[in-house]
């Protein structure tokens, strides 16, 4: 390909971001970045070291301690913190409960965004998120923004985590969730919100074949154009 495409995710927490992006990625031997996971490896920083982010001296450091990377394996994107694998501690509920106010912090969103940038400057990616439509992409060549009902969101989320050992309850994962789309919606630094070029993909009646194929489509074109 002589010019470097980006497809660029945004949409609510639990609609299947990372699972369509994964999917993507692997059909089209593109690079998963998942921004979300960046956020999360951040915030397990935060939580271990007992960083306060209403301190910007604090938190100014922390971001200079914070070393992440994505890597593959077995057909999985995985991510170390400071070199420590941590793809499966930052799923947890005592992350899940903070995200949202971490990533909130300016100086955050800054530097994940130019480390973002970064990595879309010379090879295929799709990433997935809240703000890479708006913010991280905004000239990205596909835009697709993911919702899904919020009570389908939560039983997905909730048999999710069941099925890797973790106690809680269906009540809990909908108030987190309700709770994190408030916080992602009205915070002032890069809200969640739509692009105005973004196509919607609502996948609460789709399985993930059929949002693949959806996306699929709308990336084709510029494959062809690629070539």
């Amino acid at each position: 390909m002589s010019k470097n495409i980006v497809v660029a995710i945004d949409g609510y927490s639990s609609c299947g971001k990372s699972t369509l992006a994964k999917a993507l990625a692997k059909k089209l031997h593109f690079i998963y970045i998942d921004s979300g996971a960046m956020y999360r490896a951040v915030t397990l920083y935060f939580l271990r070291n007992n960083i306060d982010r209403n301190d910007a001296l604090a938190v100014e450091q922390a971001l200079k301690d914070i070393h992440l990377e994505f890597h593959s394996r077995d057909y999985q994107t995985h991510i170390t913190l400071n070199g420590e694998e941590v793809s499966e501690e930052i799923r947890q509920m005592h992350v899940s409960e903070i995200v949202s106010e971490i990533s909130a912090v300016k100086a955050v969103r800054k530097e994940m965004v130019k480390q973002q940038q970064r990595m879309g400057k010379s090879k295929n990616i799709i990433m997935d998120g809240r703000d890479i439509c708006t913010t991280v992409f905004p000239l990205a060549q596909v835009k697709i923004f993911m919702t899904a009902d919020p009570k389908i969101r939560a039983e997905r989320r909730y048999k999710e985590l069941k099925a890797k050992g973790q106690e809680i309850t269906l009540e809990e994962i909908f108030e987190n969730l309700a709770h994190r789309d408030y916080l992602d919606t009205t915070r002032k630094e890069s809200p969640l919100t739509r692009a105005k070029d973004a196509i919607v993909l609502d996948n609460t009646t789709l399985n993930e074949k059929e949002q693949l194929e959806f996306a699929l489509e709308r990336v084709k074109p510029f494959l062809d154009l690629a070539k």
